[in-house]
């Protein structure tokens, strides 16, 4: 019997093992057109007026996954679906390898497969053997270290210059955010929320990680991050958007670290574009996991490997302000920055101490393709939060997970400004809004001029920034900004939409500046770029002195 016991239990443990993590990408969307005539169908009207508001137009990766294709994979016996994302158009898998493959004959709808386990895809980066990851998990959040009178929180948001912004009325109203994270026990209890419950400031939320409506539960991480946007105790203790509105996801399984739950963070984050949020904060990120074949190494921290980080470049194209806490990897033998922190578009967010600082836990950069991150810096060392079991001000925590929610509600607070100047002025919407406010933010930093690799920028100043971004807002040239190209993103080729096509000039650059396309006398409004790899790109057009800048992503 014993014999057989241990039979049993290595014959379950090899099936456990032998199990592997895929994503099956599929070719098409037969359904878009349908989807896209019909925009309430996948998104709320929040949603839409958004994207009208930033001048970004709808387009076959705002249509969801056909549901066809899902339901045939959903019932097939071999493999177990666990995920999907329809911005990038892939279903999360498990299953044997041999059984994954064999959908590729099985379903014609498939394009590709994508494994985890990079070793088990036929073309894919090949990693020496000292840039191997070992399996590292441990429980990463257990160390993780108007007129208001803000109490306990009086330095945190002082050394940015968020009185600053609170002064002038910009509190959040009006902005919805969204909190990615671990989970949010006592938010519907604790007297530090009494404040944006009893006014309705809660709008919602889901469990992506159990796949249910209570997002009341789990680790109290997210409970921590929340509390140092929301939080309020009168003339105990004020977080940094106290008038905002907030969706709350659970997409991170603490007590493990796998790759689904970069999957569950795209759903999560395609959530929040299809209610109409403006600003997202992810206090979590990626770099090990249990399954050391699955891990990443420091080449794959360049903005466009990672699943998530393929994700968050496609959310800030859709129009959402990404703020990612950096990471807590200074003092290990890791030391950068995780993912999706890594992508060009989102702002990642390091940590000093209350004297500004660097906290030497605070993870590096640059990127592994050389782009400076972190941007910026806020307070994450013994920064004052609300305990999420007595709901009393706490300073016992540390960590970048702080310094970016910190920094998200005041990021929230600035975009609120540029409502106001919409509705006040004379402009209709402007394209790249998003992009003048982050320029605003980083070129406000004590060391925007002399950035360094765990500095970044260095700490904003939002006085600073405010200004910026009002100049900014002020020379928007109301009759340059018909101009757009379609589609973006694009595979090979996009259309230039401008009436007069006189003396036009295009140049294309990378993030990291080089400039890898100038065009002048154009003959034609279709410009190739089949030639680009994937990725984020600058696009800029001139005109009579004038002058338009078009992020342009390439898939």
């Amino acid at each position: 019997m014993k014999n057989l016991l241990l039979f049993l239990f290595l014959t379950i443990t090899f099936q456990a093992i032998s199990q592997e993590d895929a994503w099956v990408f599929l070719k098409d969307k037969p359904n878009k057109t349908t989807f896209l005539e019909n925009p309430l169908t996948m998104l709320s009207q929040r949603a839409l007026d958004r994207r009208t508001r930033l001048n970004i137009s709808l387009d076959e990766i705002d249509v969801p996954i056909d549901s066809d294709y899902y339901n045939q994979l959903k019932n097939e016996t071999t493999i177990t679906v666990l995920a999907k994302s329809k911005w990038l158009n892939a279903i999360h898998i498990q299953g044997d390898v041999e059984d994954i493959n064999n959908l590729l004959a099985s379903y014609s709808f498939i394009d590709h497969v994508e494994f985890a386990n990079k070793s088990l895809n036929a073309s894919g980066k090949t990693e020496t053997k000292s840039e191997q990851i070992t399996p590292n998990h441990y429980n990463k959040f257990n160390d993780v270290q108007t007129d208001f009178v803000y109490g306990a929180a009086d330095n945190q948001i002082k050394m940015l210059k968020g009185d600053y912004l609170h002064e002038q009325g910009l509190t959040g109203e009006n902005q919805i955010i969204a909190i990615i994270d671990a989970g949010f026990p006592n938010v519907n209890t604790l007297e530090a929320f009494k404040r944006i419950r009893e006014n309705n400031q809660i709008l919602g939320g889901y469990n992506f990680a159990d796949r249910n409506e209570n997002f009341y539960t789990r680790n109290s991480h997210g409970t921590h991050v929340l509390s140092s946007i929301a939080g309020y105790l009168e003339d105990e203790f004020v977080g940094t958007a106290p008038d905002a509105k907030f969706y709350l996801f659970i997409s991170e399984i603490a007590e493990t670290e796998t790759i689904l739950e970069e999957t569950l963070w795209v759903e999560a984050a395609e959530r929040a574009d299809s209610l109409g949020v403006d600003v997202v904060n992810t206090s979590l990120g990626y770099t090990t996991f249990d399954n050391a074949n699955h891990s990443h190494t420091y080449n794959d921290m360049d903005g466009k490997t990672t699943f998530i980080s393929r994700g968050a470049e496609i959310g800030a194209s859709r129009g959402l302000l990404l703020v990612n806490s950096a990471g807590n990897s200074g003092n290990s033998s890791w030391k950068y920055i995780g993912a999706p922190a890594d992508a060009s578009s989102v702002i990642s967010v390091g940590a000093v101490n209350a004297s500004g600082e660097i906290a030497s836990f605070s993870s590096f950069g640059p990127t592994s393709d050389g782009r400076i991150k972190p941007e910026i810096l806020g307070q994450g060392q013994n920064p004052s939060l609300i305990n999420y079991l007595t709901g009393e001000i706490t300073t016992s925590s540390s960590g970048t997970s702080f310094s970016s929610p910190i920094m998200t509600g005041l990021i929230a607070c600035l975009n609120q400004n540029e409502s106001f100047a919409l509705k006040t002025s004379a402009k209709t919407s402007a394209e790249n809004l998003n992009e003048y406010l982050k320029q605003a933010v980083y070129k406000s930093a004590d060391k925007f001029n002399n950035p360094a690799d765990q500095y970044g920028y260095g700490i904003p100043n939002f006085e600073t920034a405010l200004n910026s971004y009002q100049a900014s807002l002020s020379l928007i040239d109301e009759s340059f900004l018909d101009v757009k190209i379609y589609p973006n993103p694009v595979e090979s080729t996009f259309t230039i939409a401008i009436d007069d096509f006189n003396d036009v000039k295009l140049e294309l650059f990378s993030v990291l500046g080089e400039k890898l396309l100038e065009k002048e006398g154009l003959t034609s409004k279709i410009l190739d770029v089949s030639f680009l790899e994937k990725g984020i790109y600058l696009l800029k057009i001139y005109k009579d002195n004038k002058e338009k800048n078009i992020k342009l992503l390439k898939i």
